[in-house]
């Protein structure tokens, strides 16, 4: 064992110079973290394989020493050498994999990719490179993989017709985060009966946050056969319609230019409500059983800002009314 003795001492050295400088390196990049600049990203994502690589260096230089010992038999030394080269392979797997999915997670927050990645796509990127880096890892030990890749492909049919509930909803999210009828944040109702924001897009189910907090999870398949109403898309601007109804002896052209100007004056007042295009007012659907109506145009800046713009014109344009001696019909019960 005395020949192992000066690979071993260099083995801990190195580690524990490597451990040190890891501690400074987090140290500057936890301050640097403190600015907007994107390296707290950095540093989550080297936190747990910064480890890995004092190790590797550990090894790389305990080898090193040993090939300069010449006492040191050849089996040994040969252990070492694949020793470390497993090390190598592990420690940039997980780098890349853990990288790679915090930062595209951070250019999904910045809408650098377009459109947030959910957490199947970050899934998806994890699993590739895990199964590159398993099948390196089997090729350095000596297993040849060319056997297990052809029973894989012999057992995945069988798996395949097991599963094909769970395959049909991974696939059916694919196809969601492929195709982008809806996206992470989006307002959609999906089937006419689950409506709200969408929180997540898995691997077998897509979550959708109600207006009451709630969260209903729908499996993917379900969601790629429903009929989708996506109110972000193309825009979050949102055209609403608020109908008025008057007596008939009120004249149009006055009450059309009363509900307008409240429409006008509450741009900027009332939040969510724009004031391009210009609101505007239309006697349709016209001639009613009762009363004359119209409807008000106007635009809103998202599908939940509708509620608080109906509630305030509407207030605003009874008390304008009432101020008018404008009649608004009641229907006897």
């Amino acid at each position: 064992m005395w020949p192992l003795a000066w690979p071993a001492l260099a083995f801990v050295a190195a580690t524990v110079v490597a451990l040190v400088l890891r501690a400074l390196l987090l140290s500057v990049l936890g301050g640097w973290a403190r600015s907007p600049n994107g390296w707290a990203s950095l540093a989550r994502a080297i936190r747990l394989p910064s480890v890995l690589w004092s190790l590797v260096l550990g090894l790389w230089v305990a080898v090193e020493f040993a090939g300069q010992t010449e006492r040191l038999p050849p089996r040994p030394y040969e252990q070492l050498g694949l020793v470390l080269e497993v090390a190598v392979i592990l420690s940039v797997t997980i780098t890349v994999a853990k990288t790679l999915s915090i930062f595209i997670q951070r250019a999904s927050e910045r809408r650098a990719l377009g459109v947030l990645i959910t957490g199947l796509g970050q899934s998806v990127a994890r699993g590739v490179v895990y199964i590159v880096g398993f099948l390196m890892l089997l090729t350095a030990i000596g297993v040849q993989i060319t056997p297990i890749l052809t029973a894989l492909g012999v057992g995945g049919l069988a798996v395949a017709l097991a599963l094909q509930d769970t395959l049909s909803n991974l696939f059916a999210g694919v196809h969601l985060l492929a195709d982008k009828p809806i996206r992470v944040g989006d307002y959609v109702k999906v089937a006419d009966t689950v409506e709200g924001h969408v929180v997540d897009i898995g691997w077998r189910s897509t979550r959708v946050r109600l207006l009451q907090n709630v969260v209903v999870t729908i499996p993917n398949k379900k969601v790629a056969e429903s009929i989708i109403t996506n109110y972000d898309l193309p825009e979050p601007r949102l055209a609403l319609l608020i109908r008025v109804g008057v007596d008939y002896g009120a004249d149009p052209d006055r009450v059309e230019q009363l509900v307008v100007e409240e429409a006008t004056r509450a741009v900027g007042e009332v939040p969510g409500l724009l004031g391009e295009p210009a609101p505007s007012v239309r006697l349709i659907p016209g001639f009613g059983d009762s009363s004359l109506d119209f409807t008000l145009i106007c635009q809103v800046k998202s599908f939940t800002d509708q509620f608080l713009v109906q509630h305030e014109l509407r207030k605003r344009i009874l008390r304008r009314f009432r101020a008018e001696g404008i009649q608004i019909p009641v229907k006897a019960p």
